[in-house]
């Protein structure tokens, strides 16, 4: 017996078989020789009738008082009626982030989502959330290590939101599922990044010039006509681009002037159409070109399936049309102007976009502010018109 220091230490002889060497200071602290040479510290405690011994390090990773303080701690949780041993093998059973957003994705998101949503969740884990955080136990996750990840990934605010909420998900899921305690998700108090939400319409000018060009592109055979006709369906009806894409002659609803969606974002709805849109799709359907019996509006090159991307044409025509700076889905945000352009209520609007919360329509409310302005000029003029004809009549009759 006698004090474990690092002369003790490096100056113990390599034996035949390890052996232990136990400080005569601190009861259960010792160190094991092995006949390699390699000295291991360790925390010696009774557990019932069993002897353990709870690793510490192994010398020259970690210090002899290092170690001594390591071993003090230990000493103190058996004190306390713990077992630091069987808590470590706990704890090395115990999922990982990694396993929690497997669960995540298996149980929640396949469940209650869509595939292209839950196509755009396991990206967002694969390439940047599990490369960060997957390792850490599901226990140990802090609010700084969230804190931290959502910092990383400052210069994207929507994705390093996006992820944020995703999660904020996984361990209120974590909670529910007993894998934390309740109240412990370290997502919370983390402040989102402001996000600049894109508000681009096409003027009645790019409108034309896009027109032309879809037509040139018509003419000319520059693009395929799927392309060219889903572009036009976009902008005169305000419907998603999916919704375009998947749409079946077995949807459409001549008699009463709609499509009847089967699902969408928001499920299944109806979208009414106007006669110009009718009229285009049977135009389509008569097309020499359209392939029957293909069921999709925008069929493909193969047959019976429907067309699968036309991001790269829209590029393409975009920049023939001199509007490099709008997305597929500013398409819809056009259609919604020209809306309100036209008088129609925000009710109204949301009715026609399919929303579902009054909020999403909301975002459009302050494009009718000129619409407004040119109702309150008219009423306030026909009043004041009024005003002086009543005017005018107390002045003749004073006169008399």
């Amino acid at each position: 017996m006698t004090k474990l220091t690092k002369r003790v230490i490096e100056g113990a002889e390599n034996r035949d078989k390890p052996y232990f060497i136990f400080d005569e200071h601190l009861p259960g602290f010792c160190a094991r020789i092995a006949p390699n040479g390699r000295r291991h510290y360790y925390a010696q405690y009774l557990r019932g009738k069993k002897t353990k011994r709870m690793p510490l390090g192994q010398h020259g990773i970690i210090t002899t008082e290092q170690a001594r303080d390591k071993a003090i701690a230990v000493m103190a949780s058996v004190n306390d009626g713990n077992d630091p041993q069987a808590e470590k093998s706990q704890k090395r059973k115990e999922p990982t982030v990694a396993d929690l957003a497997q669960r995540y994705m298996e149980e929640h998101v396949h469940v209650h989502c869509k595939p292209r949503t839950a196509t755009g969740y396991q990206y967002n884990l694969n390439k940047r959330i599990l490369p960060q955080l997957g390792g850490l136990r599901i226990s140990e996750v802090t609010r700084k290590d969230i804190a931290n990840f959502h910092h990383t990934f400052r210069d994207v605010p929507y994705e390093a939101n996006r992820c944020l909420e995703m999660l904020s998900k996984m361990f209120n899921l974590a909670e529910m599922w007993g894998l934390r305690p309740d109240g412990t998700n370290p997502r919370r108090h983390i402040k989102k990044y402001p996000e600049k939400k894109r508000e681009r319409y096409l003027s009645e000018a790019e409108m034309r010039r896009l027109g032309d060009v879809l037509d040139a592109c018509e003419q000319d055979g520059s693009e395929h006509l799927s392309v060219i006709n889903a572009l036009r369906l976009l902008i005169m009806t305000g419907c998603r681009l999916g919704e375009i894409m998947t749409l079946k002659w077995d949807y459409i609803d001549y008699d009463e002037g709609c499509f009847r969606l089967p699902d969408s974002k928001t499920g299944a709805k109806t979208v009414y159409v106007g006669a110009a849109v009718t009229d285009l799709l049977q135009k389509i359907y008569e097309h020499p070109e359209t392939p029957h019996p293909n069921p999709y509006v925008i069929y493909g090159t193969i047959a019976l399936e429907r067309w699968n991307d036309i991001q790269h044409q829209w590029r393409r025509i975009r920049s023939r049309a001199g509007i490099d700076d709008v997305r597929i889905h500013d398409l819809r945000h056009s259609f919604a102007s020209m809306a309100v352009s036209s008088g129609q209520s925000l009710a109204m609007i949301g009715k026609l976009l399919g929303h579902t919360q009054v909020q999403t329509t909301a975002r459009y409310a302050h494009l009718m502010s000129d619409t407004v302005k040119l109702a309150a000029t008219d009423i306030s003029s026909q009043i004041a018109a009024k005003l002086g004809n009543a005017q005018n009549m107390a002045e003749n009759h004073s006169a008399a």
